[in-house]
């Protein structure tokens, strides 16, 4: 039984695939051992080992009842789109809301539309430091009511409410944001303004042009009325969304909590500091990994290294509490590939099992139990980000409560070789061409276990298989920085990647 939606099974390739899957699973699990439908302690009589295989009286090698098969069953790859669509489903929507003060709800989405709890502004203010005037001018300037007779003054402040009416050809210091006084029309700026003092002591203002009705008076309600929506339920709540909140009068919002993911990076060949040596690298993804998926609106503590050891891994994912897993390589059917295992010993739920896109394509998803589960991408730094991109971002995107991402289309500057039957995902970067506009430029450096092309990415183009040729109209998958959002908020510059020094060089070839 599953939550992903879909339609009545009648010839939607969405259903299909889904039913593909299924179906394959089910083969799968002849060789599994039984459990309760999730992950936990297996029904029965079966015993799961940490390795997921399975002992029992009933489970014994020999003549009549051969051993775990040596290599596992998989459907075929999914279309890339389907794969996306199953992740976006696998979970009916987010957790339940939550109200938490306005500073503790940055990154968060919208629970409900945000409705103004006030007038905005909540009352007729100046919008320049200035005068308030009364009638067509000259005017006699006025002391505020509370103000010395003598020496300077400054007139009416913001945060002060005047009292009295202004009179008419009577004229008033006025700063910006202050309340405009009864009886002003207008407000006339402090530089388009002259004083002169008059015979008596007293001060006339003067203006070169007369100041018309309402001129740099911001009205009651110009902004919103009490009880307008200003922002739908789903909207991400940014620093303005925090200020607007704030001038609308909240103190509390009520949003969706955020996923919580744990990352899992897999590998004994994988350094966490220094040069590589010895026949072992850096690991590239767990620096990476951690950011993005804050980016994307999920806390995620800094990733868990583990070697490939199939008890560890078991451990690692049967003891997490995160509502994502995410795992790092072990998506295969290498010699140390214990990821498909321990899922199975696990009960897990094969939603997607390979996804028919380059490069990336052995990525999974998987449910661990209702309303959990692991995204299992590949090893290869640049995979992986297919496999983030595709199976992730979806899924996150539904627990976060976001609305579904706006697509784009933009024409490619080149051609771009395809897969055969594949769809491939390219870094690209943005262009302004004098002739033809905006267009997205293919990048070097976009093998899979490359990380050099999408360092200087803006994007990554949807290529469908085949290939596309120059003007074509790829879909974008826009990166979050380049969506302008942030990790942790705070302020940044923009690089420019137009010059002549930009650090790629455009290609058509394929990885």
């Amino acid at each position: 039984m599953t939550d992903v939606e879909g339609g009545d099974g009648r010839g939607d390739p969405f259903d299909d695939a889904l039913a593909l899957v299924n179906g394959v699973r089910a083969v799968v699990a002849a060789d599994a051992p039984a459990t309760g439908g999730g992950a936990g302690t297996p029904s029965g009589d079966a015993r799961t080992s940490a390795k997921g295989r399975t002992t029992s009286a009933d489970h014994r090698s020999g003549p009549d009842c051969p051993a775990e098969p040596s290599s596992r069953r998989t459907p075929a790859d999914l279309p890339w789109e389907t794969a996306r669509r199953i992740a976006a489903r696998a979970v009916s929507g987010p957790p339940p809301p939550a109200t938490t003060a306005l500073g503790a709800a940055l990154g968060r989405t919208l629970a409900a539309p945000l409705s103004a709890l006030t007038d905005l502004p909540s009352f007729d203010t100046s919008a320049m430091d200035g005068w308030a005037v009364s009638g067509p001018g000259p005017w006699r300037v006025d002391h505020p009511a509370d103000a010395a007779t003598t020496g300077p003054h400054h007139g009416i402040l913001a945060g002060h409410a005047p009292v009295d009416v202004l009179p008419d050809g009577h004229a008033i210091p006025i700063a910006t944001g202050a309340r405009i006084p009864a009886g002003a029309t207008a407000v006339l700026r402090s530089e388009h303004g002259e004083v002169r003092r008059l015979g008596d002591g007293g001060l006339r203002l003067y203006a070169p042009r007369p100041a018309p009705p309402g001129q740099d008076i911001r009205p009651r309600g110009q902004e919103c009325r009490r009880g307008d929506q200003l922002l739908p339920a789903g909207a991400l709540v940014t620093p303005p969304v925090l200020g607007l909140a704030a001038a609308a009068g909240y103190d509390e919002l009520t949003t969706h909590p955020r996923p919580r993911a744990e990352v899992l990076v897999l590998g004994d060949e994988l350094l966490e500091s220094g040069l590589p040596r010895e026949g072992r690298i850096r690991d590239a993804l767990g620096p990476m990994l951690a950011p993005w998926l804050r980016a994307l609106g999920v806390e995620a503590a800094a990733p868990r290294h583990l070697a490939d050891d199939a008890d560890a891994l078991y451990a690692a994912i049967a003891e997490s509490t995160a509502d994502v897993v995410i795992t790092t390589g072990g998506t295969a059917s290498g010699p140390v590939d214990h990821l498909h295992p321990a899922l199975r010993g696990l009960g897990a739920e094969l939603l997607v099992d390979g996804v028919a896109v380059r490069p990336g394509h052995p990525m999974l998803l998987a449910r661990l139990a209702p309303r959990r589960h692991l995204v299992g991408l590949p090893g290869n730094p640049l995979a992986a980000v297919s496999g983030l991109c595709t199976l992730a971002e979806p899924l996150l995107r539904t627990l976060s409560g976001r609305r579904p991402a706006v697509t784009y289309r933009t024409p490619v500057s080149a051609a771009v070789q395809g897969h055969p039957r594949d769809t491939r995902l390219v870094p690209v970067v943005y262009r302004d061409d004098a002739r033809r506009g905006l267009l997205v430029e293919p990048l070097r450096f976009h093998g899979p276990a490359m990380l050099r092309g999408i360092a200087a990415a803006d994007a990554l183009a949807v290529v469908p298989p085949g290939g596309a040729d120059s003007g074509s109209e790829l879909e974008l998958l826009e990166l979050p920085w380049s969506a302008g959002w942030s990790t942790d908020w705070s302020p940044g510059s923009t690089t420019d990647r137009t010059g002549p020094d930009a650090p790629h060089e455009p290609t058509g070839g394929t990885a």
